[in-house]
Order: C-alpha cells, then structure tokens, then sequence
C-alpha cells in the first residue's frame, strides 16, 4: 500500500492503450493534435482563454510567476507555507528574478487580506514592484485544505484594486473543486492563471497545464522554450491526461472518504490528526504516548508494505488515491495497529535490519 503521494500510481490500461495509439506531431511547431485537444478541453473546463501542456507542475508555476512578473525589479506575494516558496528551489527568485515576499499563512491555507494591504510596497525606488499574489489550492502544508469561492472571489477583488495578478497553484485544483462541490469554472473564477497537475490527483504518469488568457499563455510558451519544456511528440503524455479526466476525475469523492476512514482510525489508535477536506492526511506521532518514534513507524510500516512519508519531526503523511482502495486503507490501520501493540519489538527489527532509506522520511513534501 503505498501512500506517499498521489504521484506514485502507475497509468491504468485505458492510459496505457491511449498512450499507445495516440495521434501525435510536433509540439513546438503546434502540431500535435492530442496535446491540442487537451489544451483546449482543460481551457474550457475553467472557462479560460487558453491552456498550455508542460511537463511538471513546478515549471507551471515558475511560467505562470514570470509571465506575470515579467519586468524586472517585480514582486509577488506568496504564503510562507506556499508549495511554491518551500518547494520549489526559489526558482521565482534563481531562474525569473523576481523577489518573493513571505506573507504568514492562516491554518486554512488562506493568506489573510486584512494584513496582505500591509506587504504591497509603495512607489518608491527603494523597493521592487508587486505584481502579483498567489495562492494555493488545495493547500498541501495546510493539510489539503480547501480556499473557499467566496475567499478567492475576496483576493481576485483585492488583487485587481491594487494592480496585482492572481495567480493560483492548482496542482490538486480538482480535490478543492470536488470538496466544494463546484465547477472548475466556479474554482478559477477571477484567477488570472492556474498551474492544475495532471498526476496529481488525476493518475496520469506526466504534465501539468497552465491556464489562463491568451497573452498569459503567449508568453507561457516563450517561456517553456527557455526552461527546456518544449517536447514534440508530447501527444503521448496528453493522451493519458485526457483518459485521467474522464476516468478519475468523477471519482475523487472516493478518495476523500478513504483519507477520513484513516484519520479517523489513526485518531482511535491516540496518533493527533489533523482531519483532513480531501486527500492528504497529516498526523503527528507523540512518543512519549504511543512509545515509537515517527521515523521508526515509517521504517516499520515499510516492512510491512505500507508506505507513508515523514516529514519533519513527528509529523506524517498519508496520500490516497485511486490505486489505493478500502481493503488498502484497512490493511494500513492493521499494520500500524499491530507494531504499537509492541513498539519496542518494532524499534528493534527496525534497528537490525536497518529498513528503509531516506527518502522515506524528511525529504520533500510533493
């Protein structure tokens, strides 16, 4: 059972199949006419002008910041417990020169508006410009938790009387759109560009798209040039997104019920969970009560098969998705069930065996 992440699932056989027989041409020429379908279908799902196929979701987010940052000397306002502030090697900052400044993140992922009027620099040739706000949704630190339409309408009205863009990562877009029971046009009302991951969530093995007007999606492309993102016969890789979003994408409710029946389970067992609103499930290891470490737990689930990740401290994470089913989640409360009915037995194959490696624990949180 493996719960690291939603990245982790293998392509299911209509993938596979539509991978295999997909119709496909140039890219960087425009000539690839699945990626095309894709572009367009994922344009209209979030009433936007236009979409544009990258490789991953960081560089996504590194086009969307540096198209809306494109003169030099701007900045964007982002949350301190932001994907891309944290994880994503600064490249706002290395790769588009643009200074990222750290706004403090509420508990629900939101960045509160009654302070963000406080961070916007004034005209003054001491400071860099702001150009642009971005957000998170859903808001992996926080817990996978949802921003609200109306929050997001409140920074779009915020945003646009102060000049900025909006900006939102997506990469689980479609868990806040199921959450909240709303289209993906009602999610990117107001937005002025969205980065939404294709395995993330959806399954697929590859690719994000950037949506957004036609001019952000214009510059968009310059820019994939430039990071090394334009492929050709990328048609292969959109083939298998368009599959993820008729297969997974009704499906992802299911997902949001198995992470509950695990925090749920994990709270009954003494773990402090944080509940979780779709698919992420944070909860820390007290020692001191539970008698293993979460580092040890990790090493000792692996055993098992059941793999999970820590992420600092005695904080952990589980991830479920649609190659994680009920008998997966019964099975994970088994194995952790059975090692804290004798901890110290566990800590003691774990140090034997020397199970594990580090990336299981405290790397980053994808």
């Amino acid at each position: 059972v493996d719960l690291r992440s939603d990245t982790v699932t293998q392509p299911t056989p209509a993938m596979s199949a539509a991978m295999a027989s997909a119709a496909v041409g140039d890219d960087v020429f425009g000539d690839d006419p699945t990626i095309a379908a894709l572009e367009e279908r994922v344009a209209d799902m979030f009433d936007k002008e236009a979409a544009l196929f990258v490789p991953t979701g960081t560089m996504g987010n590194l086009i969307c910041v540096m198209a809306h940052t494109w003169e030099r000397g701007s900045e964007y306002l982002v949350g301190d417990k932001a994907h891309i502030y944290i994880y994503e090697q600064g490249g706002g900052a290395a790769v588009g020169g643009a200074h990222p400044r750290a706004v403090p993140t509420s508990a629900d992922g939101t960045l509160p508006l009654d302070i963000l009027e406080s961070y916007l620099r004034p005209d003054d040739p001491h400071f860099p410009v702001s150009k642009l706000l971005a957000l998170e949704s859903t808001h992996n630190l926080c817990g996978g938790s949802v921003l609200s339409t109306d929050y997001v309408r409140q920074a779009s009205d915020f945003a646009s009387r102060n000049g900025l863009a909006l900006h939102m990562d997506g990469a689980r877009i479609w868990h806040a759109a199921s959450a909240l029971g709303v289209s993906l046009a009602q999610i990117g009302e107001g937005v002025d560009s969205l980065s939404v991951c294709l395995s993330k969530a959806l399954g697929a093995p590859a690719g994000s798209v950037v949506v957004g007007s036609s001019e952000l999606v214009r510059r968009g492309r310059r820019l994939r040039k430039v990071l090394g993102g334009g492929m050709r016969q990328s048609g292969v890789l959109a083939a298998a997104g368009l599959v993820a979003l008729e297969e997974q994408l009704p499906e992802l409710a299911q997902d949001h019920r198995h992470a509950l029946k695990l925090a749920e389970g994990l709270e009954q067992m003494g773990f402090d969970i944080s509940m979780p609103e779709t698919n992420l499930v944070y909860f820390s290891c007290p020692e001191d009560k539970l008698g293993i470490s979460a580092p040890t737990l990790v090493q000792a689930c692996q055993a098992q098969g059941v793999r999970f990740l820590g992420v600092g401290g005695s904080r952990l994470r589980m991830v479920t998705h649609h190659q994680v089913d009920s008998a997966g989640v019964d099975r994970t409360l088994d194995v952790v069930q059975e090692i804290l009915q004798d901890p110290e037995a566990a800590a003691a194959q774990v140090a034997s065996s020397a199970v594990g490696s580090p990336t299981n624990y405290g790397g980053g949180s994808k």
